[in-house]
């Protein structure tokens, strides 16, 4: 070891590690590494002529064809889709949807590349998680899909925004333990380690729906430049950082600025001549398709309910178990929905933007002569 300069050397013997100690680093996780990337077994050759129509082998098509009749409806009845694709509705919509928009076409996308990694990606939700999972990320890309489809904002964004759009809002919630930032900070969890307590989940989501594309035949951007992909992957950061609900006042406030000085054409169009504009509609976008659970009919809403509180409780029994302080509305011996309901209003379920209850619907011009079901998310779900 070396000392500084005009001091006397010492040699300082620096003894090596123990046994105990190397076997102890070699059982920790490298930080380097993300975690929940799992190794899957090769894809089987998919070929074009053996791809299913809807992406998905299943034995009810014609009853999927008949439920993705709605794919651009707002209300999708999406349980219905999971049913019949064989509890793929990720891989079944998100594959759609690429089809319908041309995406593949425009972005040269090989359609068993396409294939590969949205099941790779459907892989790497929990279906164990009641909330957290990929029907929720197939209910988030379909909304998001809708919306971009609004008349105001006709002709608004390119082709590449609307792709990192979708492929934002289906990675959004990748590899969710069906626990809160807050948990895993309080917990001292490798996660909030790795990311410095700041939008935990939301790193993590991003970091896996990434790394996913360097797979074996997942690559789906592999055609873009080297700028499409730079900004493709600024665009997708962007959007599932904005999914971070301590995030949501200061989104809320900025886009109340920003379109309350915008101008429409006369055709109703909003006017974003800029990408600052263009970027914050669309991460408010799929912030609201993320939320936009109670603006559906009420018998998918009653469920997603269902499924959001049984994730909270789960959180509250580990709470319980730890001796931890039990996070609001996790608590099932005191929580109740109707309460939950009241309390999550204007941060999860309450109207995401000013205007109205149909906050989706405000943001994109929603449910002017369309087939939209639009409800007030400030209703008890026991109530009809």
């Amino acid at each position: 070891m070396r000392c500084i300069r005009g001091y006397k050397q010492n040699e300082v013997e620096i003894p090596p590690p123990t046994q105990k100690e190397r076997d102890k680093k070699k059982k920790q996780q490298p930080m380097c590494q993300i975690s929940g990337v799992k190794k899957l077994m090769p894809s089987s050759g998919l070929t074009n002529s053996s791809i299913p129509r809807f992406g998905v082998k299943t034995d009810q098509e014609e009853l999927l064809s008949k439920e993705l009749e709605n794919l651009n409806k707002w209300g999708l009845n999406i349980f219905h889709v999971s049913e019949y694709s064989s509890s793929r509705s990720l891989s079944c919509i998100m594959y759609t949807i690429f089809q319908e928009r041309e995406l593949l076409k425009t972005f040269k996308i090989p359609v068993e590349t396409l294939l590969t990694y949205v099941l790779t990606l459907e892989e790497h939700y929990h279906a164990d998680v009641a909330y957290h999972n990929s029907l929720h990320a197939a209910d988030v890309i379909q909304s998001t899909h809708v919306l971009l489809a609004t008349p105001a904002l006709d002709a608004v964004f390119t082709d590449l925004e609307i792709l990192a759009a979708l492929f934002a809002a289906a990675i959004h919630d990748v590899d969710h333990p069906g626990v809160s930032n807050q948990f895993l900070i309080n917990t001292n969890s490798e996660l909030a380690l790795m990311y410095n307590d700041e939008s935990v989940l939301e790193n993590h989501h991003l970091a896996v729906g990434f790394k996913l594309l360097q797979e074996e035949n997942c690559d789906i951007f592999q055609s873009l430049g080297k700028r499409q992909r730079q900004m493709l992957r600024k665009m997708v950061i962007d959007m599932v950082l904005a999914t971070d609900m301590s995030k949501h006042m200061s989104l809320l406030a900025d886009l109340k600025t920003m379109v309350e000085t915008k101008k429409v054409t006369s055709s109703g169009v909003l006017l974003l001549d800029n990408y600052t504009d263009r970027i914050q509609v669309l991460r408010n976008m799929v912030h609201c398709a993320d939320l936009s659970n109670p603006t559906k009919p009420l018998e998918l809403y009653r469920q997603w309910t269902d499924r959001i509180m049984e994730e909270f409780f789960r959180q509250g029994d580990k709470e319980r178990e730890r001796g931890m302080e039990i996070s609001p509305m996790c608590d099932k011996h005191t929580a109740s929905v109707e309460k939950s309901q009241v309390r999550a209003g204007p941060r999860a379920g309450g109207p995401v933007l000013p205007g109205g209850a149909c906050s989706p619907g405000w943001l994109a011009g929603a449910g002017q002569g369309s087939d939209r079901t639009c409800s007030s998310p400030w209703r008890s779900v026991g109530r009809s």
